[in-house]
């Protein structure tokens, strides 16, 4: 009970980036439960099917029947080096995406994209005459396309920003995002070409995020709003608790008052690196407020 009290205490303290990969390290910890399971019991059909509940399928007909799959598709994994890899570059790349953009923001991209991926390679699938003979048994899984959404999206965002890389120094991060691009979408296509679709409705997806957001639209707008109510409906109301409020002592205000003034600063360092765009509508909003109280 003290292990699963710290796992939700972890949880519901984390920031948002931390807790996709949570997420995505708790179903590949599930799946390979199922696959001990099924491997103890020489079941080798129970571990595809436990796998089958979270994969996308390619199938119009099959994905009627589990039309969830359009998101759990995108935190599964069955290769220890596929997570590893997806999650290194979700929480290296997410970082600079909270520099410049808030976390509901990067919930939305990634929700988003992975989805945008997995239209593309179920719309390919039944379009295409090559893959005609694939499509009852072609699944995809994996974060690749959510994550390559975020990379894309900060790339497009603040394309310039630099990068140390080991041997190679400072690169900007555009040009390190086609290269992953390349590498995971365009170099050996017929070699998991159904992956490598999903990656460029990722990849599209963010692009198209961020062109948005410059022309004063918010594309995620819409599933943060259902991620809001699914949230608002499944949290426990909480009671209602009478407080008493006393006057602060001179340690408490100067303390506030220091605090606040870190904020302020750590937003206009923000806005010699990345502009007065670069900034969110929370931090826009403290800057505004700070200005009218010295007027």
């Amino acid at each position: 009970m003290a292990l699963w009290h710290d796992i939700k205490k972890t949880f519901s303290t984390a920031n948002n980036l931390n807790r996709l990969i949570y997420i995505n390290i708790a179903v590949f910890l599930f799946i390979s439960a199922g696959s001990i399971i099924a491997y103890l019991f020489n079941n080798d059909a129970l571990s595809l099917k436990i796998l089958k509940v979270f994969s996308v399928p390619a199938s119009l007909k099959a994905l009627a029947i589990r039309p969830w799959t359009l998101v759990t598709y995108m935190f599964t994994h069955k290769d220890i080096l596929h997570i590893l890899f997806n999650m290194l570059w979700l929480y290296w790349f997410g970082k600079i995406f909270l520099e410049y953009l808030d976390q509901r923001k990067l919930v939305a991209v990634y929700l988003l994209g992975g989805i945008s991926g997995a239209l593309v390679y179920i719309l390919s699938f039944n379009i295409f005459p090559v893959f005609s003979g694939m499509i009852p048994e072609s699944v995809a899984i994996g974060a690749s396309a959510s994550v390559l959404a975020v990379v894309t999206a900060i790339a497009a965002y603040v394309p310039d920003y630099p990068i140390n890389l080991f041997l190679l120094g400072r690169i900007k991060i555009k040009w390190i995002a086609v290269a992953i691009f390349v590498m995971t979408s365009v170099m050996d296509f017929s070699v998991n070409s159904g992956g490598k679709l999903a990656h460029m409705g990722g990849a599209l997806f963010g692009y198209l995020y961020t062109a948005g957001l410059r022309n004063g639209i918010d594309p995620g707008r819409g599933i943060n709003l259902i991620i809001d109510s699914l949230v608002t409906l499944f949290k426990p109301r909480k009671k209602m608790k009478v407080t008493y409020s006393r006057k602060k002592t001179d340690y408490e205000y100067n303390k506030a008052k220091a605090d606040r003034q870190e904020e302020i600063n750590k937003i206009l360092e923000k806005i010699s690196r990345g502009g007065y765009d670069s900034l969110t509508r929370e931090e826009k909003d403290l800057l505004f407020r700070e200005s009218q109280k010295k007027n």
